[in-house]
């Protein structure tokens, strides 16, 4: 299927979107918040896809959402203001499920970061597994700068990957998170020279994703993120019954004669 707000392929069991709107920074409109959520609807029925990784085209990641659009979706002012607000909120999760896609997403989902990030586009990158960025990256909470509080995600994904009170400074600030301070805090995992090398780097983790078992990656993305979510005693007991009933004998021998033949394994796609 093609898309308007990205290019989307699928190619040895890895599936790649990549923001396509560089006369625009990458600003997230209307077909993105369409076609987003679809997208990610499609990745965790195809049993061809292992990992997904999230790019971007020209000098920017993302400018963030687009503002014409944003504004388009402020309700009426002549209408009864509870009605108005009540309208705006259920807007407000809407634009909050295409981000929510990504963290339930059966495979990871990889973010290959160059030059800057705005606003939603950290509430994306936040639900991401992983994020790699090139030297010239940066980040930044964009809606204190408008005067209004982070409602996509950020706010609830940020804290639990970098210190509290880094992510306290930059959501009141809405300062420049850049590249070598997010490598150092641990937001990003690498940081590339330019984005040329970036996207051969993410692709290389991918390629190593996709070889493991996709039965195995799919639940150790589920352990992580029930564990995130839940007490230690909680997770041990959920990958207690988990593995009881999840773990394949088959990708087991297979893991292990290759490992002891120092042969690659082949495992079978989901169903």
């Amino acid at each position: 299927m093609d898309y308007k707000a990205f290019n989307f392929d699928i190619t040895n069991h890895i599936a790649t979107i990549t923001l396509s709107n560089s006369q625009k920074a990458n600003a997230l409109g209307e077909d993105f918040w369409t076609e987003f959520g679809e997208v990610f609807e499609g990745i965790s029925q195809d049993p061809d896809v292992r990992v997904v990784i999230i790019a971007s085209t020209g000098k920017h990641f993302t400018s963030g959402i687009d503002l014409g659009y944003l504004q388009s979706t402020m309700p009426p002012q002549d209408v009864d203001p509870a009605r108005a607000m009540d309208k705006l909120r259920r807007h407000v999760k809407a634009l909050q499920a295409p981000f929510e896609a990504i963290d339930n997403c059966r495979v990871p989902v990889l973010a290959a970061v160059q030059g800057g990030c705005f606003g939603a586009g950290v509430d994306l990158v936040s639900a991401c597994d992983i994020r790699y960025v090139t030297t010239d990256a940066f980040f930044i909470i964009q809606e204190i700068n408008i005067g209004m509080v982070a409602d996509l995600g950020t706010l609830q994904r940020m804290p639990r990957q970098i210190p509290d009170g880094l992510m306290r400074e930059l959501a009141y600030t809405g300062r420049k998170y850049k590249a070598d301070e997010a490598l150092a805090t641990g937001y990003v995992t690498h940081m590339a020279e330019n984005h040329d090398t970036l996207l051969q780097y993410v692709q290389d983790i991918a390629h190593q994703i996709a070889a493991q078992s996709p039965l195995a990656v799919s639940g150790t993305k589920e352990m992580i993120r029930h564990t995130r979510d839940h007490s230690v005693a909680a997770g041990l007991d959920y990958i207690a019954a988990w593995n009881a009933g999840m773990l394949s004998q088959q990708d087991v021998i297979k893991g292990a004669v290759a490992a002891l033949s120092r042969e690659k394994a082949e495992f079978d796609d989901l169903i």
